[in-house]
């Protein structure tokens, strides 16, 4: 289908829409044209935004029930078939298949799973249009059941989302127990008490592999999907170019997971002098090192409640951290960089803003899921100065990209950049 095409398209559906009450006097033709919606958004969606849509909003369907399925209901059953590697195993048999298609039977033999019990969950994974089925008991793959094999990080997403539901699920029950007040206690949050861990979510990650690959690969998806990097419109070569000596660190990334973050800004500033530095757990480090990895990068095992090993940084960049922590233990991590940072360095925070009020869809889930896993918050602008203001900050400016409204749409698509640095030094 060609631009100019889909451009009308899109106009005759607005007309459409524009004239919905006509619509509702014919039954027949308005479900006729819910089909067709639903057919049309099967094969636009891109695999990324199937899966979005199935672990956080409501579930399409063809049937007169459309748009009331649970969202609990579509995102576990593409789960189900994750974990039991229905989709591997779609993939292995309908490649060899010179019908490409692949049969219960052959499914449930190198599955090592109960047939009924795949031919329920393959019955379930058609009517969402991940599978198509040709007849009773053989299927055939799509290139959205594709997306989902055990390589590919939307299926590390799925895992990692669906392990909150049970989680989610106990909400109503914590609250009741705790009174109705806020969770601020990293260790007597919603997910200590769902699961019945007395350990923090990252603690609990280092001995669940399967967990913890599934929250690595997505931190890689967040990053790649957050909107501009910070310093795409951060002056950097104004503000982080007086590094004389190549001795000396230009820029510490704080719990930089796997380093999409600085390994971007490498690319992009191959000729800004000074070490660049990587830090995030030790279990996180291992299995970078395990890699490839960039030269010119050092890759450092750090807890960040413990002393910061690399003083008088440049620049200190805490890329979407604090918002993993309640104020209290936010407060640790920026004594830390405090006692490490000299009167000339940075502290870059790069973090997604909450508007006062109206605020997005998206940001509002993205507040939830920070308070069902870790018990802390996405903060506004007033409540990341008065963190900073506590901790022994002054809050210098608030970058964003060019042309940026600050909108709450922008907002939740848009990371921005906090640049603070130490009460009483000056720029």
């Amino acid at each position: 289908m060609s631009s100019i095409n889909l451009v009308d398209l899109t106009s005759q559906i607005e007309a459409t829409v524009a004239s919905t009450t006509d619509l509702q006097e014919n039954e027949a033709d308005r479900k006729r044209l819910l089909q067709a919606c639903d057919q049309l958004r099967k094969e636009l969606k891109s695999p990324f935004e199937f899966t979005l849509r199935t672990v956080f909003a409501k579930a399409g369907s063809t049937s007169h029930l459309r748009g009331y399925m649970p969202q609990g209901y579509a995102s576990i059953a593409v789960r189900l078939a994750i974990d039991m590697n229905l989709f591997n195993a779609v993939a292995q048999h309908s490649e060899s298949s010179s019908e490409g298609t692949v049969t219960l039977s052959q499914l449930a033999e190198t599955t090592k799973t109960d047939p009924l019990l795949v031919s329920r969950i393959m019955r379930f994974l058609s009517a969402l249009g991940i599978f198509n089925q040709i007849e009773q008991d053989v299927y055939a793959s799509t290139p959205l059941a594709a997306a989902y094999i055990s390589s590919s990080p939307l299926s590390a997403a799925v895992i990692h989302v669906t392990h909150f539901f049970m989680v989610l699920s106990q909400l109503p029950a914590y609250f009741h127990g705790k009174g109705w007040q806020n969770p601020n206690n990293v260790l007597d949050g919603p997910f200590q008490y769902a699961t019945g861990t007395k350990s923090h979510y990252f603690d609990f990650l280092a001995g669940e592999p399967y967990y913890q690959q599934a929250f690595n690969t997505v931190m890689i998806i967040s990053h790649r999907r957050q909107g501009q990097n910070w310093f795409d419109f951060f002056p950097v070569e104004e503000k982080l170019g007086g590094v004389t000596n190549d001795s000396d660190a230009l820029l510490v990334d704080v719990g930089g997971s796997q380093g999409g973050d600085i390994i971007a800004f490498q690319k992009q500033f191959p000729h800004v002098r000074g070490r660049l530095v990587l830090q995030d757990l030790p279990i996180v480090i291992e299995a970078i090192q395990e890699k490839e990895f960039p030269a010119g990068i050092e890759a450092q095992g750090y807890d960040f409640f413990d002393e910061q090993p690399v003083k008088g940084a440049r620049a200190y960049n805490l890329r979407t951290v604090l918002h993993d922590w309640p104020d209290a233990q936010a407060r640790q991590i920026l004594a830390r960089l405090r006692e490490a940072m000299a009167p000339d360095s940075l502290l870059l925070i790069n973090e997604t803003l909450l508007p006062e009020s109206k605020i997005a869809l998206s940001s509002a889930q993205a507040d939830l899921t920070m308070m069902v896993s870790f018990a802390p918050l996405e903060r506004t602008k007033a409540q990341f100065e008065r963190l900073l203001n506590e901790s022994g900050f002054d809050l210098v400016n608030v970058w964003m990209p060019q042309g940026f409204t600050a909108s709450s749409a922008e907002l939740a698509s848009q990371a921005t950049l906090l640049e603070a640095r130490l009460k009483g030094s000056s720029e």
